[in-house]
């Protein structure tokens, strides 16, 4: 054979494994309104970007007729590309070979990936499309996810990882995502779960759908799995490019910085009447953070989950941030079992990529209730006072109207280390709301009063007066500037500017032992 020959016996054989060994399963892919895992990949890289890697690895399991069946790839896309110039590791299972499942080749070819992407210090990006462990390999497919979940734990808080559900994932598959940072599903075609609609079935006697079960809104607005949940895969990964353009290669760089032309000093008035002085009347946070950061660009995680707490990305003067607000517009903006457990992940994934967190204060305390109590408020809402004294990252916090109790301590208030304090001058800050503080405080006087209710107002005044003004705090050290709302942009981001060369160091462990 002559060299010619050799490369045209190649580039048939790469041909051949791009096409799939079945004519008709990228029309079957299509008729479902799901793309094949070489157009994802297509969607999410720079175009041209891709390099494939072990495109002609085949499985040598035998048995149940598998030694008949040897494609080309073994259902999964590997390599790496990048994203707004820079590098992403991806893999994607391939639908159309064995359904996507996962088998000893399938799975060594995800485990070197991992580990390159590790090594190389770039994200991970895992397109999931698949029908779980390939049952014809038997243990050994299990013992490949084994390895999976065992490299996402070693590259947790080492390089961001992101899971993107674009197909049924199930049984013990559903935990690599689960220990990613993000997951991203798209409605109709995405479901996640232990044990699909016929075990629930059997099991239990509870009818319900695929979707009903493990679908995208489900895991964005009830369970919490999902962070993102879209309408169409196009979507779905022009966000992931979007999300991966925040973030930092590794936890030993700093986010890229991406200036807009927003002036840093620009004023923002409208937050003098955004923000109600009755501090019983809603109103939406998201409006406050869209008002400070650059261009009004903010990218929310779990917007549908945990609704009473918003996080969201963004940049200040062109430098990534995270943001933790509390939203009075749901559950008066209160700290409750999902809110805290939502915000301390935030703040962990933040401080593991070395981007500073801004705290929007507006938070009532914690939700009172029987059901909050037994379902465990003491240790969930300490999973979110562990995550902010952790953090080791530049810190602001902002009061923008009332910070009672525990709550206020837990939102990252001075006595817990944030770095900068700053509070509006509407911001009352306090144990309790005066009518509740006046009630236990002067309990006797207001019953053996001749007219109660007239005590109680005069004693709710007295207490409002004397230990709930905007400056009580301040005169005590724990603010360290009252602002007008017009310069709020301008104070985080002279803040945040000074915090740039901040080192802080925790004692030297094995990891902590923070609250489950």
């Amino acid at each position: 054979m002559t060299d010619t020959d050799h490369l045209d016996e190649l580039g048939a054989i790469k041909d051949a494994a791009r096409r799939g060994p079945d004519p008709g399963a990228t029309e079957r892919q299509h008729a479902k309104g799901k793309l094949t895992a070489r157009e994802r990949i297509e969607l999410l890289l720079d175009k041209g970007s891709f390099r494939e890697t072990e495109m002609l690895r085949r499985h040598r399991a035998t048995g149940f007729g598998l030694e008949q069946r040897r494609p080309y790839t073994d259902g999964v896309i590997t390599g790496w590309g990048t994203v707004f110039g820079r590098t992403v590791f991806v893999y994607a299972h391939d639908f159309r070979i064995f359904g996507g499942a996962l088998g000893e080749a399938h799975a060594r070819k995800i485990h070197k990936l991992m580990d390159r992407a590790l090594a190389a210090g770039a994200p991970l990006v895992s397109v999931n499309d698949g029908a779980g462990a390939r049952i014809q390999e038997g243990v050994a497919a299990l013992a490949g996810y084994g390895g999976i979940f065992r490299r996402n734990t070693r590259a947790s808080g080492v390089i961001p990882q992101i899971s993107v559900m674009l197909g049924p994932c199930a049984g013990g598959a559903a935990y690599s995502p689960a220990l990613t940072d993000y997951v991203f599903m798209v409605r109709g075609t995405s479901q996640m779960f232990i044990t699909g609609p016929d075990v629930v079935r059997t099991v239990t006697g509870e009818e319900i759908t695929h979707e009903g079960l493990g679908g995208a809104d489900v895991h964005a607005g009830t369970s919490g799995v999902a962070h993102f949940a879209y309408d169409d895969e196009a979507t779905c990964l022009e966000e992931v490019r979007f999300l991966l353009s925040l973030l930092p290669q590794n936890n030993r760089e700093l986010p890229p910085v991406e200036r807009s032309g927003d002036p840093p000093d620009r004023l923002t008035e409208e937050l003098r009447e955004l923000v109600p002085l009755d501090g019983c009347v809603p109103y939406d946070v998201r409006e406050v953070v869209r008002e400070v950061v650059d261009d009004g660009e903010c990218f929310e995680i779990s917007e549908a989950w945990a609704a009473n707490v918003v996080c969201a990305l963004a940049r200040l003067d062109g430098h990534t941030v995270g943001i933790v607000a509390n939203q009075p517009q749901s559950l008066a903006g209160v700290l409750d079992i999902e809110a805290s457990e939502k915000a301390a992940r935030f703040v962990q994934f933040c401080d593991a990529f070395n981007i500073p967190i801004v705290s929007l204060v507006d938070v009532p305390g914690f939700l009172p209730g029987v059901g909050q109590e037994h379902e465990g408020i003491i240790r969930h809402g300490a999973k979110l006072l562990y995550a902010y004294c952790n953090a080791t990252v530049p810190r602001v916090s902002l009061v923008l109207r009332k910070a009672y109790g525990g709550a206020y301590i837990v939102m990252d208030s001075q006595s817990i280390g944030t770095d900068v304090a700053l509070a509006w001058p509407t911001n009352e800050i306090a144990v309790m709301g005066a009518e509740g503080a006046a009630n236990v405080v002067f309990r006797k006087e207001i019953a053996e009063a001749d007219d109660p209710e007239e005590t109680r107002r005069r004693r709710v005044k007295e207490y409002r007066a004397e230990l709930m003004h905007p400056y009580y705090a301040a005169e005590r050290g724990l603010v360290d500037d009252v602002i007008d709302p017009a310069e709020t942009r301008a104070a985080l981001v002279s803040a945040l500017e000074m915090l740039r060369s901040k080192h802080a160091d925790l004692p030297r462990r094995k990891h902590g032992n923070q609250p489950q």
